[in-house]
């Protein structure tokens, strides 16, 4: 622990939200688009990917909590509450809390050095911790690397945009698809997993592209008709870049629709068993899970399994981290301090 406290980041409290929260040109000569460099970290999340790839993240994919918030926000206009749970949760379970950095793809030594087993450091593509099944243009992790564009599943939103959506993706697209891909995991993924808390994860990916990806200057709204043509989802699943002359999202966006798809196809959580396929267990959502403080406690829980007793720095930064976390939740949750207090 001597050689990572040389190592160590005194992780500061979450950055601000952006003052303008209009939308605005963001595909601009102050953010190129450039491709990638031999080392540089893509992931499962395409706005995520998109990001880097502009400039709004460090274009390695290695970033800080504070860079991640705010690039989510000038970038994509993504809603401040939920780029804090987003990031915050991740950095528990997926960074390294010792050097206060996160991939957003593949572990890597770019995050520097790791604390003690049995912590990960996996970064985003780190399976079933936020990462899971049935991604939109991902395979299983059970199949493949989590973090490549699959052209088949790419295919099938395609298929999908054409039979629902007369070629666009919209909100109608939306529930089809999530509920196809649910089906196909449980059909052909022995390990599918699609419990809580990617239940309601694997919902918001569906929907989050209509709420980011959409052209900021279109007057719709995702519940009134918004919808990405087949070329800007390629742009952004594919090749991580904004179409030309993008512009952000005329008001902060989040997770607009969740509700409306779960509701469209309705599913139980389930997870196949015994490493068999076509046998998805229910798992059912407790209440207490399904509000705002299961999400926070299913971090804080899963963070103490990767850090069961951290000392020195280690220990002072988790609790920090878990303290930025918890101000996301504080009007709804009692703060819990599994590690001692402050």
């Amino acid at each position: 622990m001597d050689e990572l406290a040389n190592e160590a980041v005194y992780p500061p409290p979450p950055p601000p939200q952006i003052e303008f929260n209009g939308t605005k040109l963001v595909n601009d000569e102050a953010h190129p688009w450039m491709p990638l460099r031999e080392g540089d970290v893509r992931g499962p999340c395409p706005g995520l990917n998109t990001l880097a790839s502009h400039g709004y993240l460090p274009r390695t994919g290695v970033a800080t909590p504070a860079q991640l918030i705010t690039a989510a926000q000038e970038g994509l206009n993504f809603d401040y509450g939920a780029a804090r749970t987003a990031v915050y949760a991740t950095m528990l379970v997926d960074g390294n809390p010792i050097t206060n950095l996160l991939s957003i793809g593949m572990k890597t030594p770019k995050t520097g050095p790791d604390p003690p087993k049995p912590a990960i450091v996996g970064g985003l593509n780190s399976h079933n911790l936020f990462e899971g099944d049935a991604s939109m243009s991902r395979a299983d992790a059970f199949f493949n690397d989590t973090q490549q564009f699959n052209q088949t599943l790419f295919d099938q939103f395609v298929d999908f945009s054409n039979r629902y959506g007369e070629g666009y993706y919209n909100l109608t697209v939306a529930a089809e698809y999530r509920y196809h891909r649910i089906q196909q995991g449980i059909a052909t993924n022995p390990t599918f997993s699609y419990i809580f808390p990617r239940f309601f994860m694997g919902y918001g990916e569906s929907v989050l592209p209509l709420n980011l990806f959409v052209d900021g200057r279109e007057n719709t709204t995702v519940l009134g008709g918004a919808r990405i043509d087949v070329a800007t989802a390629l742009s952004f699943f594919r090749d991580h870049r904004f179409p030309p002359d993008f512009h952000r999202a005329s008001a902060p966006a989040a997770n607009t629709g969740l509700a409306e798809i779960m509701a469209a196809r309705p599913v139980q959580p389930c997870r196949n068993e015994d490493g068999k396929v076509n046998n998805c267990v229910v798992h059912e959502i407790s209440p207490d899970d399904a509000g705002p403080c299961g999400i926070y406690n299913h971090f804080i829980d899963t963070a103490l399994t990767l850090y069961p007793n951290p000392n020195g720095v280690l220990r002072r930064n988790l609790m920090l981290n878990m303290h930025y976390f918890y101000l996301v939740f504080e009007q709804a949750c009692e703060e819990r301090f599994p590690y001692g207090p402050l």
